[in-house]
């Protein structure tokens, strides 16, 4: 049985990491290094890391920080912000990341996923998307979140995963920050859309969370959160074993 991963995730904004509600008021919480040391060493699966500003304000990532997070965990890095060209994926993976993210450089050229994938591996290529209801639909937003681009969300996840895409990241702003739990109709509907992996991101308060989403929508291959990780509100250990004693498969 496959199981499934938990994922803390670092934005980081001027070589700190930070964190926000729906995608807005952002506060300083830490060093990304500090942060990816720990949950390299106390159980994550994985890592995320956003350069959250990198496309806001058209500047390539932070290569420094990012080679120096790298150089201190043992675990699988995602890495996303700012990236436009094959040459930001290239220069991203020369830092150490195993997988990019792309979000806003997808929607401006939606062949870049295609391009990426062939050159890298569908592995390699990870479609980040912002969706927020509006009037009832959800749509995809750019710019970290700031800028509606008026595309049907769910449409345009299956047409990036059918030009390469070999993982989803599915980012509710909706839900982002709020810890009421995870967008459960979103999600399930990405996952009936797509095969392959889906992490679901923005929601989670608590342990009970987790829970919930893996019950209720048994395609997602993943959690991801950032605030109940970084203020001590729920420790992985702790989340493991619960999933674990829930019947939820999990590397413990």
């Amino acid at each position: 049985m496959i199981t499934k991963r938990i994922i803390p995730c670092l934005d980081v904004r001027d070589g700190r990491v930070v964190k926000g509600v729906n995608f807005e008021g952002l506060a300083d919480v830490s060093s990304p290094v500090s942060l990816a040391k720990y949950y390299s060493e106390c159980g994550a699966d994985e890592l995320v890391f956003y350069d959250i500003t990198a496309s806001a304000e058209g500047r390539a990532l932070f290569t420094d920080v990012l080679r120096e997070v790298a150089s201190e965990i043992f675990i699988p890095l995602t890495v996303g912000g700012g990236i436009n060209t094959l040459d930001d994926f290239d220069r991203v993976l020369k830092c150490g990341a195993d997988k990019v993210s792309v979000n806003s450089g997808a929607i401006r050229n939606p062949a870049l996923i295609g391009e990426a994938a062939k050159r890298y591996g569908d592995q390699c290529v990870v479609l980040s998307a912002d969706v927020k209801r509006v009037d009832g639909v959800f749509r995809v937003f750019a710019k970290g979140g700031r800028e509606n681009t008026g595309m049907e969300a769910i449409e345009w996840i299956r047409r990036c995963v059918d030009m390469g895409a070999g993982e989803v990241v599915v980012n509710s702003i909706d839900t982002d920050g709020v810890k009421g739990g995870f967008d459960l109709e979103m999600l399930s509907r990405v996952c009936d859309a797509v095969s392959v992996p889906v992490i679901a991101s923005g929601g989670a308060g608590c342990i009970a969370d987790f829970v919930t989403l893996f019950r209720e929508v048994p395609g997602v291959d993943a959690g991801l959160a950032a605030s109940i990780f970084h203020f001590g509100e729920v420790k992985i250990s702790d989340l493991k074993r619960t999933l674990d004693e829930n019947g939820v498969p999990v590397r413990i």
